[in-house]
């Protein structure tokens, strides 16, 4: 556990989100080596199997996700003002939810599957596919969850090292089984689903075995756990907005597939591989706001509004220079890079411009991030929720509409960074106010 209440701000944040970056990386690393061996061995059909299956699993999860995260924000407070009583309540309060909630989506996920994928509009040829991958997967939900959680009451409570050896394992072992099950037993794509699985079966049971033993607040004797009302309801009415935000930005990303499949397969495919580059990509901003709202929770516990302001400072120089280096380095080798997965020169072509046009704005989306996680670390989550959500729904969605009609499926990469652009002016707009510093749960 860490306090990150004292000592320099950077340093304190930088050192808490190291761990959280490499181990982020680690995850989305197994995804996109999923889609360089699908790419290569099974071909394009399999490849958009892959990027039509990822929105319908985030859209799943996003609300409860979103709830755990609440959570996250409880236990960073209250850990941060010293009550290690209510801090013990609320971890096992969210793991009897989440434990509820891994079952209910498991059984939702597969029973409708081919359905969804059937109201994204996707082709024929890919949707068997989809369906063989997107069943096998949904049947990890528990581990997912499990893993999850565990990753974030460690992060709320200080502890960003413990998460990283357990991604470490779990991407090490999705990374062999996806060679032994695809290369060596030729299982096809449900191979990939099969390895992911298992990979996050790994971590969460040896995670769950090391905590046990090892952590004096975090036991996974269920018989043992208590489920707190009041907590759970603090929890939620923290995580609800970002519930709902996550819930409608997954049905966003939904929906630009959708309009995506107005296209060819070779457009899904490249959509596939260059969203999840994309992701590996912004990862490192996203885990640095992550730290800076675990850092703002503890310090708002903690009555310590002036480390705030300096830590947001300081996490906004770290994100805008890495931001920039990754802007140059996909703008340079962007083609290499889409080259990796798959040989098809139309898939290349589509995919490397959507990350030029995408990684120009990184500095943006970083920005944008850092200053939500100040406001979530504070427990202010309902005005980012609506800032994502205008910038979501009110600017990308019917600008990817207009400008597709206008130019063809880059009219759908520029509407990513003009929602971003937007999204950012309203968050800056926010914070300026200063009325986040009202909202610690913690008096």
């Amino acid at each position: 556990m860490k306090d990150l209440t004292v000592g320099n701000e950077a340093k304190v944040i930088f050192k808490f989100a190291l761990p959280m970056v490499m181990g982020n990386l680690l995850q989305q690393l197994y995804h996109v080596v999923d889609s360089l061996i699908v790419g290569r061995f099974l071909g394009k059909e399999a490849l958009a199997a892959l990027g039509a299956s990822a929105p319908i699993f985030y859209a799943l999860i996003a609300f409860i996700i979103g709830i755990g995260s609440g959570a996250t924000i409880v236990i960073s407070q209250y850990y941060g003002a010293k009550n290690l009583h209510k801090v013990k309540r609320a971890i096992d309060t969210i793991f009897i939810f989440l434990f509820v909630a891994s079952i209910f989506i498991t059984i939702t996920g597969i029973t409708y599957s081919e359905e969804i994928f059937r109201l994204l509009h996707v082709e024929e040829a890919v949707i068997p596919l989809a369906t063989k991958y997107f069943n096998v997967f949904m049947m990890g939900m528990l581990a997912f969850f499990g893993f999850s959680a565990t990753s974030s009451v460690l992060r709320g409570l200080g502890d960003s090292m413990t998460p990283l050896w357990f991604m470490l394992i779990a991407t090490v072992i999705n990374i062999l089984l996806d060679i032994i099950f695809i290369v060596v037993f030729n299982w096809g794509i449900e191979g990939v689903a099969y390895a992911t699985v298992i990979a996050q079966a790994g971590a969460f049971i040896s995670g769950a075995i090391y905590l046990t033993h090892k952590h004096q607040l975090i036991s996974f004797n269920f018989r043992k756990y208590k489920f707190d009302k009041e907590l759970f309801y603090q929890s939620v009415k923290i995580g609800l907005p970002t519930g709902f935000q996550q819930a409608f930005v997954a049905l966003g990303i939904m929906a630009l597939v959708r309009i995506v499949n107005n296209f060819d397969t070779d457009v899904l495919a490249a959509f596939s591989v260059a969203s999840r580059i994309d992701a590996l990509a912004a990862m490192p901003a996203l885990n640095l706001a992550s730290a800076l709202s675990a850092f703002v929770g503890q310090n708002l516990g903690a009555k310590r509004i002036d480390r705030i302001k300096k830590g947001l400072r300081a996490t906004l120089v770290m994100a805008w220079g890495i931001s920039l280096t990754v802007t140059i380095g996909v703008i340079l080798f962007g083609d290499h890079i889409m080259a990796l997965f798959i040989q098809d020169e139309n898939v290349i072509a589509h995919g490397t411009k959507y990350l030029v046009i995408v990684s120009s704005f990184y500095m943006i989306f970083s920005t944008m991030f850092v200053m939500h996680g100040v406001l979530r670390g504070a427990g202010d989550t309902l005005i980012p929720m609506f800032i994502t959500l205008f910038s979501l729904w009110v600017i990308r969605i019917p600008f990817a509409i207009v400008l597709s009609d206008l130019f063809g499926v880059t009219g759908i990469w520029w509407a990513i960074p003009i929602g971003w652009t937007m999204g950012l002016v309203g968050s800056l707009i926010y914070y300026f106010t200063g009325r986040w510093k009202t909202k610690s749960i913690v008096t």
